[in-house]
């Protein structure tokens, strides 16, 4: 790790500011040259044979050097190059999260979301493909020569076809489990590592992950098939013009799908698709997140574009601003040589300029989120103020009395506008409930059970009273889903939790290298902004489900990091605020600041937050 410092430090880098380029066409080609081995290894386990060894590995070397395995190699390496492609175009450093089910919904049925399904099933039935013409017998064509009593007949091969139809089903399964769990999200380490080493200690995941999310999609498919099979196998056989073998047992029965042979071969192709997928997306989040050494000052002029702060302050694609802050971290901690010319003055002037533009954009990050926090905190208390309505819930047990609860939640406002249009008429002497708060922010899938706790509560504290409003067996739930927009508030809080760091290293460093003063000149509007988003953020992880720690992710090759940001971020800046009181210490009080800040400020040099 020391040895990887000195190499950030020394302010050079191998493939210059054209990292958003190069990096993705070098995890490319490398994920197309581990192609031969991959496919050798899924040639050698689709033959495996237990008792005649000599005949399994003399079947290999033919099937490894015939006519149609290097074809089936070449459709392979366009697959790969298109997977590489879309992990390219869909990559993206701030996680897209869906704050509801109907948003969630809305990102599957997007019309960009529908193309990238579509050409990975369509992917997914080429890669089938060439696994069927990989293990040829039973499995090597669609359609077979049979002898019936009419003669020879062109019969429909079902085995190839529920081959080619769970390729498509892993494919469309990949992406669509991308897209719930983010698997297009790139995050950062905290710890980097050499590309090599960081590559030899994921592959295990990644075969435990194809392997595993195999076996899941197969299960899905087999359910799917074994209910609806009838329908492709009906239209092949109509389009193609082939005939179905009456004297073979069909695939859509439980006898058919218990055929051992083919639940291995299934699974072993499904594994293998899903291993070459998963590497070029390893691939390319190793190669895109190392970390690069951005020069501070420009040597020459025509250079200053890929300066350090040009970067930072600039227009540039995303994953080079992450990239210039996660650099402006490091070089803050551990390279001395390197702050020196953060901290130096511009010849001729003598003006601060480096320091000025780092500054200003780390200042305007932390103000961006602590307005989004205070805005949402007064969204979510304005919701809670207006609208609060009287929701009408079945008790358990199916009777028609009902009890009414007083909820808050922003649908209840729209809700209650139609329902009195649906309701008969009232009793003139409705009964009066006690006021009975339940916050509906629930997924759904909980929502059936908090409703019928809640009922099972009112039914004991009010009795089965008959009320005034009669409803049908219809209750109200949340389709919000729980801890999703606070996970949305922090999605791109990396880039936060890096300023807070590069801030706080460098007003550190600058009580004893700091030859010129310039920051201490700034250190009042730096002390004001942490405060303030300290502030936020602790009103923020009072709301409900904020401070409640997210459940890990079932799909390995998932990346659920950024539902942890707004711990990350709370911890960075309560440590980035410690780090510069206990540098400057009583010195502080001679910072001119509000007396709410100093107060707070003031827990921070007595150790009390």
């Amino acid at each position: 790790y020391a040895k990887y410092d000195q190499t950030i430090c020394s302010g050079h880098s191998k493939d210059g500011l054209c990292t958003g380029s190069s990096r993705p066409v070098a995890s490319i080609a490398w994920s197309v040259l581990l192609l031969p081995p991959t496919t050798a290894l899924y040639v050698v386990l689709s033959r495996f044979s237990l008792f005649h060894p000599l005949q399994w590995l003399t079947e290999c070397l033919t099937v490894l050097t015939s006519a149609s395995a290097i074809f089936s190699f070449i459709l392979l390496c366009g697959v790969v190059l298109l997977v590489g492609f879309f992990n390219l175009e869909y990559y993206s450093v701030v996680p897209s999260i869906a704050c509801s089910k109907i948003a969630l919904l809305g990102h599957v049925l997007h019309p960009r979301q529908f193309f990238h399904s579509l050409v990975h099933c369509i992917m997914g039935v080429v890669v089938a493909w060439c696994c069927a013409v990989t293990i040829g017998g039973r499995y090597q064509a669609l359609g077979e020569v049979t002898g019936t009593s009419h003669g020879p007949q062109m019969c429909l091969n079902e085995n190839h076809l529920v081959l080619l139809l769970a390729g498509a089903f892993v494919g469309y399964s990949h992406s669509l489990l991308g897209l719930v769990h983010n698997m297009n999200y790139i995050s950062f380490h905290t710890v980097q590592q050499y590309k090599y080493l960081c590559f030899k200690g994921t592959l295990p995941l990644v075969m435990r992950a194809s392997a595993v999310q195999a076996l899941y999609s197969l299960r899905n498919f087999l359910a799917l098939y074994f209910f609806m099979g009838y329908v492709p196998r009906a239209w092949v056989c109509r389009t193609l013009d082939l005939q179905v073998d009456s004297s073979v047992y069909s695939l859509d029965c439980v006898s058919g799908l218990l055929d051992l042979s083919l639940l291995y071969q299934l699974w072993i192709s499904a594994s293998f698709l899903l291993f070459t997928w998963y590497i070029t997306v390893l691939l390319f989040r190793i190669f895109v997140t190392e970390a690069y050494s951005f020069p501070v000052q420009p040597t020459f002029q025509e250079d200053a574009h890929q300066c350090l702060p040009e970067v930072i302050t600039g227009k540039q694609p995303t994953i080079l601003k992450f990239l210039a802050l996660q650099d402006l971290a490091r070089l803050s901690n551990h390279c001395p040589s390197r702050r020196q010319e953060v901290f130096s003055l511009s010849q001729p002037g003598g003006h601060p300029l480096t320091w000025t533009a780092v500054n200003r954009e780390c200042l305007s990050l932390l103000s961006d989120l602590t307005e989004r926090l205070v805005s949402h905190h007064d969204n979510v208390a304005s919701n809670g103020r207006t609208n609060r309505s009287w929701v009408l819930f079945p008790p358990p047990g199916g009777s028609r009395s009902w009890v009414l609860a007083h909820v808050h939640h922003p649908l209840t406002s729209s809700l209650m506008s139609i329902i009195p249009s649906r309701l008969p008429s009232c009793p003139s002497s409705p009964h009066v409930f006690p006021h009975v708060h339940h916050p509906l922010t629930s997924s759904l899938t909980s929502s059936l059970m908090s409703l019928t706790s809640l009922t099972s509560s009112l039914t004991s504290r009010c009795g089965p009273w008959p009320i005034c409003f009669m409803m049908s067996d219809w209750v109200l739930f949340s389709l919000q889903l729980p801890e999703a927009s606070s996970q949305a508030l922090f999605a791109d809080s990396q880039a936060h939790i890096w300023a807070l760091e590069g801030l706080s290293h460098l007003v550190a460093a600058s009580y004893s290298e700091d030859q010129y003063g310039v920051v201490q000149t700034t250190l009042p509007s730096i002390l004001s902004a942490m405060l303030m988003l300290q502030e936020a953020v602790d009103r923020h992880f009072k709301l409900p489900h904020a401070s409640s720690k997210p459940g890990r992710s079932s799909f390995s090759m998932g990346d659920s990091s950024y539902k942890t940001l707004r711990f990350a971020l709370r911890a960075t800046l309560k440590t980035s605020i410690y780090r510069i009181t206990a540098t400057f210490g009583e010195h502080l009080n001679a910072v001119q600041m509000s007396s709410e800040h100093r107060k707070r400020l003031q827990n921070f040099l007595e150790y009390k937050e």
